[in-house]
Parts: structure tokens; C-alpha cells; sequence
């Protein structure tokens, strides 16, 4: 007989307590678990990503979240080791659940812009990847980009010589301490406080000078960040830079597919529209194309032209119908640009303002 059965029975009652709150939660979990399994299941094909896009963009959301980790962690340690902190050192740096992880649970990371940006810059970075390299007519001409870092013109050299500075940092490994997130400035804002609040929770114990040293490691990342660094900023810097002209555009297009730099694809494009690098990018990854035909023409883009870059991004792009491409060529070609113009000058309108009324079409009916 227990010499203390009212301690006993406690006992297996917290026990009780702890195992159907367990069970509760699993049949939560479980739910929430088939509800992304139905919906999954009803998405249309075309909307899915694919295994090697979904491997893609966890590998760069990977890099993204543990290289701003590194960043603030690193800077936070430093602040902390020169003010006698040893104990909340001790707690940044010894392994815990990786930032990565409580920003993914927390549901943080399903932050719409981030994820468009994200989604995008892995197709744009996949698509250029599988253009087909195409031999110039003469082999001892330098690439496009390469030509105009010999420019006279020092400003346009400068751009050209940017563009190829943003390539190699974009191809950098995030092993080699020179990463960076290369996001628009207001998702490297969310990104840089999201990861300074995860790193808070891994301490026990948070308190004044731990919220203070990680606020101010934190702002220097933040300071410390040049929006005008990515890829996508100094190519359309390029393209302004060199404004092509209309007879000039169907050469550098081809020869930017060519040499398999989709980034300066879409810049000059978007130059040369008038419009956001983010909206010339939407334009060229859409497998369906129909806005980019009519954005050719509308920049006077003959048959050939259209034929070379249809023909290229349908190599590029498995989702792209060749044959489909191929009946409808002489349709685009006969569309009049001031026609394509026109019917493109939405895209023009101030960017809030098409976001406000996509939004309101999205709502439903009046």
C-alpha cells in the first residue's frame, strides 16, 4: 500500500491532464495537417511548384534567414562579450532551436510579399539557368554586358562594370561570409526584427541589456544595407544608363537571352516599358505570355525579334507550349504597337493604385 496515495493520485491526474492536452493538440495538428493536403490536392497544375522550385526556395530561404541570424548574432555576441555578459552569450551561441524554424512555425514567413519576391526571384534565377546558350556570329566578340564595360562613356562603363559586381555577390555562397539578402529594402526591414525577436527567445531569461544589444545590432544591419546593391537595382541602372534605343532593343534582347542573363532581359524590358523591374519580371516568368507579346510590340519588336525570345524562353520553361508559340507568332506580329500600347497602359498606373484595384476585384462583386 502507498504510504502517500493523495500524492499518487496527483500525480497520475496531471498526468491525465498532460496526455489529453497532448491529444487534443495532435488531433489539431492532425486537421490542420489534411486541410493543407486537400488544398494541395485542389490546386490547378499550373499553379503547383515543382519539386526542384520548392527545393529551390527552402535552399534560399535558408540562406536568406541564417544569413541575417549570423549577421545580428555575431554583432549582438560582440556587444555582449564587452559588457561582462558571459551568461547571455552563452545563451546566443549554444545550439537551440534554429531561428529558421520559429519564424516558419510562428507563420511569419507566409508574409505574402516576401514570399512573391522570393517565388519570383527563384524562377527568374531557374529560367535563366535553362536558356539555351546560343553561339555569337563572332567568337571573338565580348558578351553584351562585357562590350559595354569598355565603354567610352564612363557612366555607362561604371553601370555595365555594377552589373557584373552584382552577379558574382549574387553567386556568392553564404559559407563565404560576403552573402547578403538582396531583398527590396522593406522585406530586409521585416526579415532583419523577425530574426532579432527569434534570437530573444532562445534566452531563458531576456532582459534590458540583451532587448538594447540585439535592437542595436539589429540597426546595423538595417544601416549597413544598400538596397541599391542587388542584381536587379544595378541592371536597370545599366539599362537607363545605356537607353536603348527602338532599333537597338530586338539585338540586345537576343543577345541578353544569349549569354543567359535573364536579370538583364527583364531590365531592359522594363527600361524601356517604363515600368518596375518587378513588373517586367512578372511579365517575362508568365508562362502564358500574353502581356510580354503585346509588350514587344508595343516597343516595335518584329517577327523575328518575337520569334527568337519565344523560342528561347520555350526551351527555358517546360510550362511554355512551343507549338502553341509557333501558331500564334504571325497573330502577335500583326498586332499594331500603338494597339499593344494601349492596352498595356494600365500597367503604367501608379503601383498602389493597380494593387488597390486588384484588390477590390479579388473582394468579389459590387
Amino acid at each position: 500500500m502507498s504510504d502517500n496515495p493523495v500524492g499518487t493520485r496527483d500525480g497520475f491526474a496531471i498526468g491525465a491532464r498532460e496526455l489529453l492536452a497532448r491529444a487534443a493538440a495532435a488531433e489539431l495538428r492532425a486537421y490542420k495537417g489534411l486541410m493543407v493536403a486537400v488544398d494541395d490536392f485542389f490546386l490547378p497544375e499550373e499553379a503547383r511548384l515543382d519539386e526542384h522550385s520548392r527545393a529551390e526556395l527552402a535552399a534560399l530561404l535558408r540562406s536568406l534567414v541564417e544569413t541575417v541570424e549570423g549577421e545580428i548574432r555575431e554583432h549582438a555576441v560582440r556587444l555582449l562579450t564587452g559588457r561582462g555578459e558571459s551568461a547571455l552569450v552563452v545563451a546566443l551561441i549554444e545550439p537551440g532551436a534554429p531561428v529558421l524554424t520559429r519564424l516558419w512555425n510562428s507563420g511569419l514567413l507566409r508574409d505574402g510579399e516576401l514570399m512573391a519576391e522570393l517565388v519570383a526571384r527563384v524562377g527568374q534565377e531557374m529560367l535563366g539557368a535553362a536558356l539555351p546558350m546560343s553561339a555569337p556570329d563572332d567568337p571573338e566578340r565580348p558578351s553584351l554586358i562585357n562590350r559595354f564595360v569598355q565603354h567610352p562613356d564612363r557612366v555607362v562603363a561604371a553601370s555595365a562594370m555594377a552589373v557584373l559586381i552584382a552577379e558574382s555577390r549574387r553567386r556568392t555562397s553564404p559559407d563565404t561570409g560576403q552573402y547578403q539578402s538582396e531583398l527590396p529594402a522593406e522585406l530586409h526591414h521585416k526579415l532583419v526584427w523577425w530574426t532579432a525577436a527569434a534570437l530573444r527567445e532562445r534566452v531563458a531569461e531576456p532582459n534590458e541589456a540583451l532587448d538594447q544589444v540585439l535592437c542595436d545590432a539589429a540597426q546595423r544591419s538595417l544601416s549597413a544595407y544598400d538596397e541599391g546593391d542587388r542584381l536587379e537595382a544595378a541592371a536597370m541602372r545599366f539599362a537607363a544608363a545605356i537607353d536603348a534605343q527602338p532599333g537597338e532593343l530586338a539585338g540586345m534582347f537576343a543577345e541578353a537571352l544569349g549569354d543567359r542573363r535573364i536579370v538583364l532581359f527583364i531590365a531592359l524590358l522594363g527600361h524601356a516599358l517604363g515600368v518596375p523591374y518587378a513588373l517586367a519580371r512578372d511579365l517575362v516568368l508568365d508562362p502564358a505570355s500574353e502581356r510580354l507579346w503585346l509588350a514587344l510590340r508595343a516597343l516595335e519588336i518584329g517577327r523575328e525579334g518575337v520569334a527568337q525570345i519565344g523560342y528561347a524562353l520555350s526551351e527555358a520553361d517546360p510550362r511554355r507550349d512551343l507549338e502553341k508559340f509557333a501558331d500564334t507568332l504571325d497573330t502577335i506580329a500583326a498586332i499594331a504597337p500603338a494597339e499593344a500600347r494601349a492596352a498595356l497602359a494600365p500597367l503604367k498606373l501608379d503601383p498602389d493604385y493597380r494593387a488597390a484595384l486588384i484588390a477590390l476585384e479579388r473582394g468579389g462583386a459590387k
